[in-house]
């Protein structure tokens, strides 16, 4: 069975995704094989894997950084919030239903025997494990029945590395405190302190460190950088929704809906010089962008009428019919159509029909059964701006509960308004390259000006950058003596 290691943090956000993600990387670049697992993720990025399961979006990008496939294994539990009080509930890759949060939480014991199988299965494969918790291991008042941080380290008997977020500031309070609210048993499962997203000289720090060891009484595993890399993000806590962006040569507008999912959707559109990628939640910060994409969203019905309600549908109505192109994935590209109906409630959004942009011919109906699958071709019979992607290839998947239409094409076209269900559609370099060449077309701009690049090939480089910030910050050695039970 393989070693495992596991990473909690002191709160959401302090950097527990990327520092698996750099462990798994640094373990494949040491010669093991290595999966991650994270027993219960909640977020709305999500992803298909090659069996039609759906999973997290952060341990795809570990098991990317671990160079294997995706597997649903490696994430059991897929919570996806529908409501401030509810979450679609996935176990192994499947849709359980939807459940408000009292209800999920009676229910979560009953999921450890599916979260064990997974693990074990993962464990009989591979040399080594690194799990990732979720928020806080010192959220008091639901320690009692956890599955994700010291409950299931205890399951797995897993050594932990604590890990804060020193850029939020009081990095030692979190620390010292999250330890000193756990149980007896508990701390003893902590092998190790970490002090993540530091800026500055390490000399400075260093008297606090040794206090922080006093006090804790375990090591400071490392200190690691603040180190800014190009991986997929795992929710709304993005950086990306913060980023304040200039207007670029091209310049492209991302409306940031409320329950938004699946927004790395268009992360290969940052990677050019002179493109600007902006989140957008305000006609005032629309403006007049050369490109307008309407993400998914967890709840279609709810975000539509909140475009509705600031504006922004009469401004995306404006844009198209000035000649602006619009694109919408998945929820977006629903929102486009003429209709939406929900007749059995499947959003609980308290509403069972509402009109769309009318932007697309398109009429939607909710229905139970989630469509998930991965899906691949060739683009064909497109015709407007963007028919010069005909002919290439692309790939993808698809996760809705929406229905639309029977035997639809991958892009549906109306005017400069175009729709699809297939996250991920951009991600072959041509397809990207492709849509904003007509955008340069419209503008006169010659693409040479926007410059392109090798997506494989960056991509790798980024996980291969963050493991190097990560080794450099983390006392391996001490790392492997633990994984060892060494120390």
């Amino acid at each position: 069975m393989a070693k495992n290691i596991m990473i909690q943090g002191t709160m959401s956000n302090a950097g527990k995704s990327l520092l698996c993600a750099g462990l798994c990387r640094i373990f494949k670049q040491d010669g093991y094989r290595v999966a991650p697992f994270k027993s219960q993720n909640m977020a709305l990025n999500s992803f298909i894997t090659a069996d039609g399961g759906e999973m997290g979006r952060a341990q795809v990008v570990q098991a990317e950084a671990a160079g294997i496939a995706p597997d649903v294994r490696m994430n059991p539990i897929l919570l996806k919030p529908t409501t401030d009080v509810g979450s679609q509930v996935i176990v192994n890759g499947v849709v359980q239903g939807n459940m408000r949060a009292m209800e999920y939480y009676r229910k979560k014991q009953a999921y450890i025997p599916a979260i064990l199988e997974a693990y074990h299965s993962l464990a009989a494969e591979n040399d080594i494990i690194v799990i990732e918790g979720a928020g806080s291991p010192a959220e008091i008042n639901l320690k009692q029945e956890d599955i994700v941080n010291m409950g299931m380290a205890k399951m797995v008997d897993a050594p932990v590395l604590l890990v804060g977020d020193i850029d939020r500031g009081g990095v030692f309070a979190q620390l010292y405190g999250t330890i000193a609210l756990l149980e007896d048993e508990e701390k003893q499962r902590i092998r190790g302190t970490i002090v993540n997203k530091f800026r500055g000289d390490r000399a400075i720090l260093e008297p606090g460190l040794r206090l922080l060891e006093e006090l804790c009484g375990v090591p400071v595993a490392g200190v690691i950088p603040y180190t800014y890399v190009d991986i997929d993000d795992e929710d709304s806590l993005s950086e990306r929704f913060s980023r304040k962006t200039g207007r670029k040569l091209l310049d492209l507008a991302v409306i940031r809906l409320p329950r938004i999912s699946n927004f790395t959707d268009f992360s290969p559109f940052e990677r050019y010089d002179n493109v600007s990628l902006r989140y957008v939640d305000s006609v005032g910060d629309l403006e007049k962008p050369d490109m307008i994409l309407l993400p998914g969203t967890k709840s279609t019905i709810a975000d539509l009428q909140w475009l509705r309600q600031n504006g922004l549908e009469a401004a995306i109505l404006k844009a198209a019919d000035a000649g602006t192109l619009v694109f919408g994935i998945c929820g977006g590209y629903q929102m486009l159509g003429r209709t939406i109906t929900d007749p059995d409630g499947v959003e609980a959004a308290g509403t069972t029909e509402i009109a769309g942009l009318s932007l697309l011919p398109v009429d939607t109906v909710f229905r139970g059964e989630k469509v998930q699958t991965q899906t691949k071709g060739v683009f064909a019979n497109i015709s407007g701006p963007l028919s010069s992607l005909n002919g290439l290839s692309y790939a993808g998947y698809e996760i809705h509960m929406g229905r639309s239409e029977e035997s639809l094409p991958p892009v549906i076209r109306h005017n400069t308004v175009y729709g699809s269900y297939i996250h991920g559609i951009f991600d072959a370099p041509e397809v990207a390259d492709t849509i904003l060449q007509a955008i340069c077309r419209q503008k006169g701009i010659d693409f040479s000006a926007i410059a392109t690049f090798d997506v494989q090939a960056y991509r790798e480089q980024q996980y291969d950058r963050l493991a190097d910030a990560v080794r450099r910050g983390l006392d391996m050695e001490l790392v492997y003596r633990i994984l060892n039970r060494e120390a």
